[in-house]
């Protein structure tokens, strides 16, 4: 019976790698996520949660953590829950800073939001912002 606890335990640490745990420790994570009115030297300008319906670009800007290997992440900008713009953008290290941008309209106004994926599924961020 001790022989077979033990051959079970080492075939379940041979199997479920080191770290593994809760969605998301594994793979890109995002650090920090800001919407703006630009990006000046890899850094967000004039974060808000609301903008004037004539500004001509709005930016979401991310900060990436835990990637092991290159690989990408999504901006997906939504409208009133409409898909407007999907962005790759590549992520090739393990602390990684990235950013979309899309162009507005100024009959756009209402609720936005731009999620964060990753492995064209897992939404790992999110952020909402309004156009007044």
């Amino acid at each position: 019976m001790r022989v077979s606890f033990v051959l079970f335990l080492t075939v379940v640490a041979a199997v479920i790698p080191m770290g593994a745990g809760a969605a998301g420790e594994d793979g890109p994570r995002v650090e920090r996520m800001e919407i703006c009115a630009a990006v000046r030297e890899r850094e967000p300008v004039g974060v808000a949660a609301a903008f004037p319906s004539d500004i001509a670009r709005v930016y979401c800007f991310t900060r990436i953590a835990g990637a092991r290997d290159t690989t990408s992440v999504e901006h997906v900008w939504y409208f009133k829950d409409k898909e407007m713009a999907r962005v790759e953008l590549p992520v090739k290290s393990a602390s990684w800073r990235t950013w979309s941008s899309k162009k507005m309209a100024p009959d756009w106004k209402g609720a936005w939001r731009v999620e964060v994926v990753h492995a064209d599924t897992a939404v790992i961020a999110s952020k909402e912002f309004v156009l007044e």
